[in-house]
């Protein structure tokens, strides 16, 4: 058996990913790791409702932004309660393209990754 267990993201700012996460999709640190030299620590962000996990890597000596190309990935997240997340999400102004037709949107984190948010099927 091979099941999904976690997605990484580089982040520049730790401190204000953790924010982010916790504030924009309620995320939470469910494990942690740091380096003996302290040159990088790792949190793991979890939903409280599946296993998975979202890694935030921060690493010490970065002090420029990551080049994340044309950023032809992105994570996923699925809610059942698509307006009130969008009405949250466009409040924090972090709402950075929106695809009416298909009924999805998604938001950027504070290093420019891409999160879609989608409603739950039903």
């Amino acid at each position: 058996m091979i099941h999904f267990n976690h997605f990484n993201f580089n982040v520049l700012d730790l401190d204000r990913s953790l924010k982010f996460y916790k504030d924009a999709l309620d995320l939470a640190p469910v494990r942690e790791k740091t380096a003996s030299d302290g040159s990088f620590r790792l949190v793991y962000l979890g939903d409280g409702a599946t296993g998975f996990s979202l890694e935030l890597t921060w690493l010490s000596g970065r002090k420029e932004p990551y080049n994340l190309g044309e950023c032809e990935f992105h994570l996923a997240f699925v809610t059942d309660d698509y307006d009130g997340l969008h009405q949250k999400h466009k409040a924090m102004g972090i709402i950075c393209y929106e695809n009416e037709n298909m009924g999805i949107y998604f938001i950027s984190d504070p290093d420019g990754y891409w999160i879609e948010i989608l409603p739950m099927k039903k």
